[in-house]
Order: structure tokens, then C-alpha cells, then sequence
């Protein structure tokens, strides 16, 4: 995408829905004269615009040269820079019908408007410096977010807290960089000597910095994307049961007929303000039937690429073949794993006992009858603790939700890391300057400094209409 300054565009920046209201966004150097052209106040004036942030009620009309009314609304204006693009900016607030904001949209396209394309409002924030790079895909996050824990990780990032510490750890490397440069320059009243202790001291504390953002980002895709959970189990343990009873709802077909789920089945749960993407699997057992030896495959390699292992055990018959492979196989991972033993409103066969002794001593155990619904909430508050406890935990803790943040991240920490040995090999200053700027513009990259066109059109590529 083309980015030029004196375009002005146009979008429905609400859902494309039926609502109680609509808006419609126009941003850019033309927004006052389009809007002076098909909205006019009650006594049929144009409106006075000479005072920004003013809301004004009205009418839209088709255009100067008809009266024909569209819609009563509301419209804003918003003078630049002081508005979200940091352009002159006009936002009108229609009835929510499908049809009207169309016909408004395409009223003010008429008038001198283009389309605006996805992320195209963020983009010109972005461009005119309203925010850096790091806040705007923050807005990307605040839209899609989850759940509660991401929406506020996304807020906090928006409101500058990734932007504030990067800022901080730069301005340390910049002050170190211009000290060398300036000592090199002027040796006779910069004194070097003794400044590799210092610096020393100074990475180290950056680079303590970095790697908490860095492990952070794990946390943080959980936060962002949701934990990824696999139901395993043999067939007729209750996998597709505990799945309706976390679902609070009928999703998965429950049969007496072993093997009736034959491929895996996703649903997301919020979860006390956590994602749950719950993929519900085949009964793990040797099978001739080909469709449903498919879905033991399946089940196993979604378990591969799991946060979560779940494996249900059936209480009322005693472990065979296919448990003991389940649990081998979490044994062999180092995934977070939880068994229940299900069916406990049967006569039980096995024993919690029974299952402890053959498991590794992290994996935590639960009982439940998830068809009598015995059990759920404390499985629940389980699955919590063990994503909360120092794990998902929010407070003001600066999370990472973006794999191109990390990246930039590694890749400074790695600059540094040279500066590190340089020190150690007890070369001379000059050396340093390098990797301590080249960490500098890697950070820099987070904030949306000198990166090029394409990742830029890449990440606003992303966002929804009207954004």
C-alpha cells in the first residue's frame, strides 16, 4: 500500500452488522470540506467546525446540490494533530443498519473520499507519529484479544509499557556509544580508562532486562493466543463428555459406542481469564478400521504441539494397552499434563495410587464423573492454578504478545553478547561501538524505526476494516 499524506479515506469503522449504531471514519486533509458538503444541523445549516472535538447533531444528505435527508445522526470532528491518525478526522455516528452505513460510506466516497484499506486509520497514527510500531499492533491485539488477561496485556502495551522500557534500555546503550565516540574524539579530556568496568556492569543489567521480555513471550503467546489443550484417552473414557461439561453445552456426540469420536474436534473456552483451545481426539487404541486409526494419528501429533496434555482415564475399568501408551507418552514430554480419572459415580477400578506411581512427579491428578458433572469446577480451578501460579500471573509485569518483538529482542541480546566478549578479550573500545549500536537499532525496530515498506504494509495487512 501507497502511503500518501494528502489522501483522504474513508470506512465503516464498526462491525458490518445490524447494531443499535454505526460509524462511519473519514481522516485526512479533505474530512472538513467532505463533511461540510453532506451534513447539515437541524435548521439546515452546514456545521461550524471552528471548534475541534465537538459533537454536533444533524442530518446526512446526499450532497450540496440535493436535500434528500440519508440519516439523523451524530458527527465528531476532530481537529489534526490531536486525533487518533493525527489527521483532521471526522467520525459520524448513523443508525447501525447494514444497508445506511453503506449508503453514508458511500455518500462520503462520492464527496472525495477513497477507501480506506485494513489498518490504514493505525497506519497513518503510526506514520504521523501518534504512536510507534509496538502500540499499533497493540490496537491489533486489543481487537482480537481473548480474553480478559489478553485484553489487558494489550492495553498496558498500547499505553506506551513495552515503548517505556525499550526507550530506557536504548537511551543506556546510546549513552555508553556517544561516551566512547566522544573519548575517541577528544582524548586528551575523555578519560577511557576504567569505562569497560562500567559498561560491563551496564550490559549485564540490559541484558537481564532483555531476557525477561524474551521468556516473557511464551507467556505471553498463551496470554494472546490461548493455552492449546489435547483430550487424550481410550475410547469411551469420557473425552468428548468432559468437553460438553468444560462447554457447559451438548458440542461432542456421547455414545456408549467406543471409538465414536474419529477426528479431533476444537472449541475454546474462557477460562477464570484464560483461553482454553480444547481439541477433543480419537480414543487412543490399536484399530484395523482406517478412518479411525487416522484420527489416533491425529490425536497424537496435535498432542506433540500441545500446551496442555488432558488425559482422561476411564475410573471403572482397570488401565490397559492404550492407557499405559498415553502414559509413556507423557512421560517422554516435557509438557504440562494433567490425568483425571472419570466416571468416580462408578464403582472404581483404579486408584489414583495406580496411576501416581507410573507418572512423572509434576503431572497433577483430578477426579471427576463429568456426565453427573461431579467435579468440574475444582478441575477447572486446577487447570487455573497451573497457569497462574507465576505463569500467567498479570499484575504490571511487561509481557511480549509479538514473535517479531521477541526476534528484535534475541537479536539485541546477541549484539551484546559480543560487547560481553570483546570486554573479556580486553579489546579496545572502538570494538564496542559496533555491536552496542547494532543492539540499539535492533530495539529500535520494536518502535517501528527504520523498517522497511513491506513489514510495515505486512503488519497493518493484518488488521480489520475501519482500523
Amino acid at each position: 500500500m501507497n502511503y500518501e499524506s494528502n489522501e483522504t479515506i474513508a470506512a465503516i469503522a464498526t462491525g458490518l452488522t445490524e447494531s443499535g449504531i454505526g460509524i462511519i471514519r473519514i481522516s485526512g486533509p479533505e474530512s472538513y470540506d467532505i463533511i461540510r458538503g453532506i451534513f447539515r444541523t437541524k435548521s439546515g445549516r452546514e456545521p461550524d467546525l471552528s471548534e475541534s472535538h465537538k459533537v454536533h447533531y444533524g442530518y446526512i444528505i446526499v450532497s450540496r446540490e440535493t436535500s434528500e435527508t440519508l440519516d439523523e445522526v451524530l458527527m465528531l470532528n476532530m481537529k489534526g494533530p490531536k486525533s487518533y491518525t493525527g489527521e483532521d478526522t471526522i467520525e459520524i455516528d448513523c443508525h447501525g443498519g447494514v444497508l445506511m452505513m453503506k449508503r453514508i460510506l458511500r455518500t462520503v466516497l462520492q464527496a472525495g473520499a477513497r477507501p480506506a484499506e485494513p489498518g490504514e486509520f493505525t497506519k497513518k497514527a503510526f506514520l504521523n507519529g501518534r504512536i510507534d510500531l509496538s502500540q499499533a499492533e497493540a490496537v491489533a491485539d486489543i481487537i482480537t484479544a481473548k480474553n480478559d488477561k489478553a485484553a489487558r496485556a494489550s492495553v498496558s502495551q498500547l499505553r506506551g509499557s513495552v515503548s517505556e522500557k525499550v526507550k530506557a534500555l536504548r537511551d543506556i546503550l546510546l549513552e555508553d556509544t556517544a561516551y566512547i565516540e566522544a573519548a575517541l574524539d577528544d582524548p586528551e579530556h575523555i578519560e577511557l580508562e576504567g569505562f569497560s568496568e562500567k559498561l560491563a556492569k551496564d550490559i549485564t543489567s540490559v541484558r537481564g532486562e532483555l531476557k525477561r521480555l524474551i521468556s516473557s513471550a511464551d507467556n505471553g503467546r498463551l496470554i494472546k493466543e490461548g493455552i492449546n489443550t489435547v483430550i487424550l484417552g481410550k475410547p469411551n473414557a469420557g473425552k468428548s463428555s468432559l468437553l460438553n461439561a468444560l462447554l457447559k453445552e451438548e458440542r461432542a456426540i456421547v455414545t456408549d459406542i467406543a471409538g465414536t469420536t474419529r477426528d479431533t474436534l476444537s472449541e475454546t473456552i474462557n477460562l477464570n481469564g484464560i483461553s482454553l483451545n480444547i481439541i477433543d481426539t480419537a480414543g487412543i487404541r490399536e484399530t484395523e478400521d482406517v478412518v479411525e486409526r487416522i484420527g489416533v494419528e491425529r490425536a497424537l501429533k496435535a498432542a506433540e504441539t500441545a500446551d496442555l496434555i488432558v488425559y482422561v482415564a476411564d475410573g471403572s475399568v482397570a488401565l490397559d494397552a492404550s492407557d499405559l501408551q498415553i502414559i509413556d507418552f507423557i512421560n517422554r514430554t516435557e509438557k504440562k499434563a494433567l490425568v483425571i480419572i472419570n466416571k468416580r459415580d462408578l464403582e472404581q477400578s483404579i486408584s489414583e495410587e495406580d496411576i501416581r506411581k507410573r507418572l512423572r512427579q509434576e503431572v497433577r491428578l483430578s477426579s471427576i464423573s463429568a456426565v453427573k458433572n461431579e467435579g468440574i469446577d475444582e478441575l477447572e480451578a486446577e487447570i487455573t492454578e497451573m497457569f497462574s501460579q507465576g505463569e500467567l500471573s498479570y499484575n504490571d509485569e511487561i509481557f511480549i504478545t509479538s514473535e517479531r518483538q521477541k526476534t528484535e529482542l534475541i537479536n539485541a541480546d546477541e549484539s551484546l553478547s559480543e560487547v560481553e566478549r570483546s570486554i573479556e578479550a580486553g579489546l579496545s573500545e572502538d570494538f564496542y561501538t559496533i555491536d552496542l549500536m547494532n543492539a540499539y537499532t535492533e530495539l529500535g525496530y520494536i518502535l517501528g524505526e527504520n523498517v522497511d515498506e513491506d513489514l510495515v504494509n505486512e503488519i497493518f495487512g493484518k488488521f480489520c476494516m475501519g482500523k
